[in-house]
């Protein structure tokens, strides 16, 4: 008979997810790992079988929780491009107002990983076609509204804004001048 687990898997998740999101996958030693989430190495892997099982939870588990709070203001009521807008600052601002500069997990998961893990490919593109889904969406409803343009379909435009928001995820691990962001988000919102 197994031993029910005498931890808080999600508390545990949140804390390996945050490990990986500070030093990215190839640089979080399984040190690392029992330092942050307070397990046993050996709890640990009886619990998630492997570093590369747990980084697949925790970066699932980030994609869900930022995921969906993006699809969420997409999904709302009211003038697309405002929208769109607010989500696009508030990249800059989470950009701008972490210390670290970690970036988003999803980016960095792509840039470090997809293409080369099959399972972190996978993750990455299917939570990349989800917001661009979402916008795709939300922009359809503007064209309709006739506050975004018809001249390229709601695909080509969705992708272009997916384009700009994940370049703004990039841009902010260096950038100070917030200013300079915020004309990229001025720049991409004009073109709708």
């Amino acid at each position: 008979m197994s031993r029910a687990r005498e931890f808080d898997e999600e508390r545990v998740l949140d804390a390996a997810m945050e490990a990986f999101w500070e030093r990215g996958y190839a640089a979080t030693s399984a040190q690392a790992l029992v330092d942050s989430t307070g397990l046993g190495r050996s709890s640990l892997y009886n619990a998630f079988t492997s570093k590369h099982r747990l980084y697949q939870l925790a970066l699932r588990r980030y994609l869900e929780r930022n995921t969906e709070a993006d699809i969420a203001l997409l999904d709302e009521p009211g003038p697309v491009k405002e929208h769109i807008r607010e989500l696009m600052l508030g990249v800059i601002d989470a950009e701008l107002g972490d210390p670290g500069r970690r970036g988003c997990l999803a980016v960095n998961a792509a840039i470090e990983l997809a293409g080369k893990d099959e399972a972190v490919t996978v993750l990455v593109r299917r939570t990349f076609a989800r917001v661009e889904e979402a916008l795709t969406a939300a922009l359809e409803r503007g064209q309709r509204a006739g506050e975004i343009t018809g001249e390229r379909s709601a695909a080509t435009l969705a992708r272009f804004v997916l384009n700009a928001v994940y370049g703004l995820r990039v841009l902010g691990k260096a950038a100070t001048d917030r200013e300079r962001l915020v004309e990229v988000v001025d720049a991409t919102v004009d073109a709708l």
